[in-house]
């Protein structure tokens, strides 16, 4: 007992000591906010530097970030960056290759402080109205440039960065400099964005029985997904978002909500399409239940890889979900040669956008060797007969009405 009460005493008076020692510190200043002097100041992360570890600072109350509280301004992450830069050129320890990169690996290193921007930024454009693809697909370029190397405060780093991506496509640094933009928009920044153009392409146009393939190799819910677009030339994030409720299977009709801006739309569905809707299951308000769209496309790549290499056609790697879309507006188009049908049938609201099959389908199919079935009409009743047929009406000679159609 007597060594118990010696432990007691000896661990009792460790603990005073610790006490006395706590309490003869100076106390801490109080952590304010450099922008707005606020005190909801909280803990951000911390951030890699070449003097060891810094803790990072977020204010809630005007969402200012910064790194040392004891540096009174507003350029405190601009100072810190020069002072440590030239303290390492200073030390000898590094040479210039080093310190540039040491630089990038500060501008791109603070991931918590990266990861805060982009939520604030996907969240103010939510509020500005903007689609979820949108706001997923902008958040991700800034994201891969932070990545490497960009600084969102110095447009010359943006630029830089956008240049150096050789592997890029036109489009992509053009999708990058808009989501740059956009963010400038948000924080009242301003810059000379540079200039990219995108590259048109003729989009591949298969086969209706390489369509036909896909749509038999994939699994049960692809497959639907892939028969109702080849149908109705739906966008593949208009036929993600369609709920049950869409889907009349007394009429065989389906009802489209429109993205992108274009018209609502109704369409006839063939009964090989209600049927494999009607074996999914019903768990989920939404048809094809995945969590995400992506997670649908990345499946269905696996499945198409796949049956690319069984039936070894490699042309069916080249199918997207946008394909569907190409090949029945173009196939409508040689179908009917009504462009004004075809744009209503797309839901465009601009016949420029609808254009393009026209071009499609004089490159599909040489109209110089075409063949015909004609027919004629003496009366009223015939010519109706024979339009319901699918006949076009040609020109009329010796009071006979002269229809024809494609083979």
């Amino acid at each position: 007992m007597a060594g118990f009460h010696l432990k007691r005493h000896t661990w009792q008076s460790g603990l005073n000591n610790k006490k006395s020692d706590l309490s003869s510190r100076p106390a801490q200043p109080p952590i304010s906010c450099p922008q707005c002097s606020g005190s909801r100041i909280w803990k951000d992360g911390l951030r890699r530097s070449v003097s060891g570890t810094i803790q990072r600072w977020i204010c809630r109350t005007c969402s200012y970030r910064f790194s040392d509280p004891s540096l009174r301004n507003k350029n405190v992450e601009r100072h810190s960056l020069d002072c440590q830069v030239c303290e390492a050129e200073a030390e000898g320890s590094k040479n210039l290759v080093e310190v540039e990169t040491t630089r990038q690996e500060w501008a791109a290193g603070a991931t918590s402080d990266i990861k805060g921007l982009t939520l604030e930024f996907a969240w103010w454009m939510k509020k500005q109205g903007y689609a979820e693809s949108t706001i997923k697909g902008r958040v991700k370029v800034l994201r891969v440039m932070a990545k490497r190397g960009a600084d969102f405060s110095d447009p010359e780093t943006i630029k830089s960065v956008i240049a150096k991506q050789d592997h890029w496509s036109p489009a992509r640094k053009e999708a990058a400099v808009l989501a740059y933009s956009t963010l400038l928009n948000m924080t009242g920044g301003k810059w000379d964005p540079p200039f990219y153009k995108r590259v048109e392409k003729v989009p591949f146009i298969p086969l209706e029985q390489e369509l036909d393939q896909l749509i038999a190799g994939c699994s049960r819910k692809i497959s639907p997904f892939l028969q109702l677009m080849k149908e109705t030339a739906i966008r593949a994030g208009e036929a993600f978002n369609l709920p049950w409720t869409d889907i009349d299977f007394g009429s065989g009709t389906v009802r489209v909500t429109p993205e992108k801006g274009s018209k609502a739309r109704i369409f006839k569905i063939s009964n090989k399409l209600i049927n494999m809707l009607a074996c999914l299951p019903r768990d989920k308000k939404n048809i094809f239940g995945y969590g995400a769209l992506n997670n649908l496309r990345r499946t269905f790549e696996r499945q198409r890889r796949s049956l690319a290499h069984k039936l070894g056609n490699p042309r069916l790697e080249q199918i997207t979900f946008h394909t569907f879309r190409h090949w029945k507006a173009t196939m409508l188009y040689h179908k009917t040669k009504d462009v004004l049908h075809v744009m209503n049938f797309l839901g465009h609201r601009s016949i420029k956008n609808t254009l393009i099959y026209i071009q499609l389908e004089e490159a599909l199919f040489n109209r110089e060797n075409e063949e015909f079935i004609c027919k004629t009409a003496k009366n009223v009743d015939e010519a109706k007969a024979i339009i319901e047929l699918g006949f076009d009406y040609v020109c009329e000679m010796e009071d006979i009405k002269l229809f024809r159609k494609r083979k």
